[in-house]
């Protein structure tokens, strides 16, 4: 079985309605382009996008700030507790094939910021604007970008197979 492909889906811990049914949607779509979601795991958009995902069929990684996988929501497959509070950002970045960005604060900033670093392909739903961020307009093109990413991610990953080179 070939290596799964993720996407960290990440967005404010406090949201009005309108995001949480964005990030509810975002997840719902992952989960029917067949890929991972991963987030932080506690509430917000990081419990929506895992609800949408849920009920898609979709599979749910949540990376917590704490030591105890209680602490997930409960649409949360995979609790992994790091221990290591706001600096699992760094790791919800790294995870990623692919990140979304949902509307939120200085969590979801930084976490852009990582995926930046670790030139990771980032989908602007959040209306964010930064240098290379892939502007999207709506969620339909959001699906789209992503469909398109995930096709050149496993074409690059079965070119490596091939040729056995990393």
């Amino acid at each position: 079985m070939p290596q799964q492909i993720t996407v960290s889906v990440i967005g404010g811990s406090e949201i009005d309605q309108e995001v949480e049914q964005l990030a509810h949607d975002t997840g719902n779509m992952i989960a029917k382009v067949g890929v991972i979601v991963v987030c932080g795991g506690l509430g917000g958009a990081m419990q929506a996008v895992s609800r949408g995902a849920k009920e898609a069929g979709g599979t749910t990684i949540g990376l917590l700030p704490g030591k105890d996988k209680a602490d997930a929501n409960p649409y949360i497959d995979i609790a992994l507790p790091t221990t290591i509070g706001f600096a699992r950002n760094a790791m919800v970045a790294a995870s990623a094939d692919i990140i979304v960005a949902l509307p939120g604060s200085h969590g979801t900033s930084s976490e852009i910021s990582y995926g930046l670093v670790y030139k990771r392909p980032i989908i602007d739903l959040g209306g964010w604007k930064r240098e290379g961020m892939i502007s999207v307009d709506g969620l339909d093109e959001a699906e789209e970008k992503i469909r398109e990413l995930v096709d050149k991610i496993r074409e690059e990953r079965e070119e490596r197979k091939l040729h056995g080179s990393k």
